[in-house]
């Protein structure tokens, strides 16, 4: 496909979004019917696709239209590429129109603080009550895509050897600060699927701010010689298999044990022993990890089409779920045991003021420590509270 043509297959998929099609349906579906689309087709068609439904108001904005047309026109506006490829021929898009070139040809305007940043007004006083005078940084930079992070597994090797390793494949990778098992992908993470270290269970990918908060929590529980933890709200396992790589024995659980399916097969694959719980955990825990279900705002550059479906109303009924979760790890922490409190928020409401409410409702207990990284730290937006049975 040429990238006029990749532009054409982006338009018709963002058409698609608009009127209501879960984004990765749209995307299924168009790759299966597409078997013309060779896999960088796809990936670049999807690349697109995600860019302008990052970019959602501002695109339309500058595009003048919320279309798939207008966006991509918005975007290539905002860098300030050319669209002559945009021509009618073969597959590309039809021919620009004299209004379109007029509008590619005119100044980028001063858009309105919310347009430009690409967030719901309604949005802005929860980002500038958690970040202050961050909050335009950090969404300008939830604007593109994130990062590829690699979680290098340290019971079956190191950082250094993965990386050569990888190299080998071309696969060029960094450290990070963040974490000490983190390893940036900076050249060609597509050819990820097929390297080896992959295949043995020697990485996994987890975004840096989700190691930090693992390893946070595991140096927590190893300074009080806490061995075993419940991890409570489990869903894939990624933190599991974080947490159990840091010598922890680990117990999943999660409200959809579906969720967990794999789970077995990436712990075996890792050399990790995790039980998986298939019922609600009983009897009283030592450690419990808790990554509680929230509005993923500190994810939403990985799940742009979340931003725009979020609503007050989700936002009320994630903190009464996040409270009930806090209550039940609550019974079955075992006296003197830790209690993890984590989200991808970057919301106070989901965050520092769902604690301060818990340690208000439940008397006996003191916060141990706060985490609270942003996308500017490297990775995604995370918060994590350790907190302490009396």
């Amino acid at each position: 496909m040429t990238p006029a043509a990749r532009e054409a297959a982006a338009m018709i998929l963002l058409d698609r979004w608009l009127e209501g099609q879960p984004l990765e349906a749209a995307l299924t579906n168009w790759a299966r019917a597409s078997r013309f689309a060779g896999s960088g087709d796809r990936e670049a068609v999807r690349d697109l696709v995600f860019q302008a439904v990052r970019r959602r108001r501002s695109a339309a904005a500058l595009g003048q239209g919320e279309t798939g047309r207008a966006m991509l026109l918005g975007l290539a506006r905002a860098a300030g590429r050319d669209l002559s490829g945009w021509n009618g021929e073969g597959h590309a898009p039809s021919a620009l129109t004299d209004d379109e070139r007029a509008l590619l040809a005119a100044p980028v305007p001063d858009l309105p603080r919310g347009v430009g940043l690409d967030c719901p007004d309604w949005l802005l006083p929860a980002f500038d009550a958690a970040l202050g005078d961050q909050a335009d940084d950090v969404l300008r930079l939830m604007q593109d895509r994130a990062p590829v992070f690699l979680r290098v597994n340290r019971a079956r090797s190191t950082p250094e050897k993965v990386a050569r390793d990888l190299a080998g494949d071309g696969i060029e990778t960094r450290p990070h600060p963040l974490a000490e098992t983190a390893l940036e992908v900076t050249a060609h993470p597509r050819r990820l699927r097929n390297a080896k270290p992959m295949a043995e269970g020697e990485i996994e990918l987890q975004d840096v701010a989700s190691q930090a908060v693992a390893l946070a929590f595991a140096r927590q529980a190893s300074e009080l010689s806490v061995t075993k933890v419940l991890d409570y709200c489990a869903g894939g396992g990624g933190k599991s298999l974080a947490l159990a790589a840091e010598g922890l024995g680990v117990s999943a659980h999660d409200i959809d044990p579906r969720r967990m399916a794999d789970l077995p097969a990436r712990a075996k694959r890792a050399g990790a022993t995790i039980r998986v719980l298939q019922d609600p955990p009983t009897g009283a825990w030592p450690a419990i990890f808790a990554d509680a279900p929230c509005s993923g705002s500190g994810s939403w550059r990985r799940a742009p089409e979340a931003k725009w479906a979020f609503t007050a109303e989700r936002l009320d009924e994630l903190q009464r779920i996040q409270d009930s979760i806090l209550d039940r790890c609550a019974e079955l922490t075992a006296p003197g045991g830790i209690l993890g409190y984590a989200t991808c928020s970057l919301f106070r409401a989901e965050d520092e003021e769902r604690v301060a409410a818990f340690l208000q409702r439940q008397p006996g207990w003191q916060r141990l420590s706060e985490l609270r990284l942003s996308p500017l730290d490297g990775g995604d937006g995370f918060f994590l509270a350790v907190l302490r049975k009396a």
